[in-house]
């Protein structure tokens, strides 16, 4: 990976106007995608969607510090600084308004020699009370389309509106896209956190694996509206995957002054955090944007924001 200037700031790329339309930011989108260094290299654009004020920009903030390690595997390290990038906060009202880019593109070098560039997605939460429903499928949508990777954030369990949601922005974003002869969306991620129910599957992608079993599992004997949902999900991504991460500790969700340090982060919680980060963004699984089967490079998914 090259080490370049650590001088990224999240840049707005869509946002929502009064009126109900929507405003892209074409001159941040071209400072990004069409740098000398990277225009020309396949990419990888990693999204983190859902609700509001569930940790999506705190989550994103730890890819930052993994990508500048250069994908060190000692990349956590303790530390009582604070966890810096896109900006977060806790409490109850939502952070990050549209879709952010993170100004700064990673190349990482894959074990076949070959250069990619990471890009990194925020995005405004779903739900909160001064969105309207418009805003939020469009959001989550256009992340949807535009990443090869989503990640969908959500608290505690999977409920079956969640699944509903996500249809519904899968619809919304199907709809909107041409020419495209698969599966029209890539690899999407349910990122369960504060799992309380390790007794039933373990923290991780294998406990993961075997709740988005259940959760997504179908039968003849199943409601068909269920049913349909289902077999609608599993149709719209090449790829579904689920990781169960535990709750990060008191601190981290009471304390008003808490701002990303690591040693005020449950040992647990670091430990899942480790396998999470290695699994979506380690050179040997990283997921490039496809387009009918085909890589794309940075400057061909500057035409896909359009």
């Amino acid at each position: 990976m090259m080490d370049r200037a650590r001088s990224g700031a999240p840049l707005t790329i869509f946002s929502a106007r009064g009126d109900g339309s929507f405003l892209l930011n074409g001159t941040s989108l071209d400072q990004i995608l069409l740098a000398s260094h990277v225009r020309n290299k396949p990419v990888v654009l990693v999204s983190v969607a859902g609700p509001f004020r569930k940790g999506k920009s705190f989550l994103l903030n730890f890819f930052i510090l993994y990508l500048r390690n250069q994908c060190r595997r000692d990349w956590l390290k303790e530390s009582g600084a604070p966890l810096g990038g896109f900006s977060w906060r806790g409490g109850s009202q939502r952070e990050t308004t549209g879709i952010l880019l993170w100004s700064e593109v990673f190349l990482v070098t894959t074990p076949q020699g070959k250069e990619i560039a990471v890009v990194l997605m925020d995005t405004q939460g779903t739900f909160d009370i001064k969105s309207t429903m418009k805003e939020c499928t469009t959001f989550f949508a256009l992340s949807t389309m535009l990443s090869s990777v989503q990640i969908y954030n959500l608290s505690q369990n999977i409920q079956e509106n969640d699944l509903q949601h996500l249809r519904l922005f899968c619809d919304y974003g199907r709809l909107a896209q041409k020419d495209v002869n698969e599966a029209p969306f890539q690899k999407l991620i349910f990122l369960i956190r504060d799992w309380s129910y390790p007794y039933e599957a373990e923290y991780g992608e294998v406990g993961g694996r075997r709740k988005l079993n259940d959760w997504l599992a179908t039968s003849d004997c199943q409601n068909g509206e269920l049913k349909g949902l289902r077999e609608d999900l599993k149709s719209y991504f090449n790829d579904i995957a689920c990781f169960l991460m535990p709750h990060p500790g008191l601190k981290v969700a009471t304390d008003p002054e808490f701002q990303g340090q690591l040693s005020d982060i449950d040992s647990g919680f670091k430990e899942q955090l480790l396998k999470l980060v290695a699994l979506i963004l380690a050179p040997q699984n990283l997921t490039t944007k496809k387009i009918n089967g085909r890589e794309i490079t940075c400057e061909q998914l500057r035409k896909l924001f359009e």
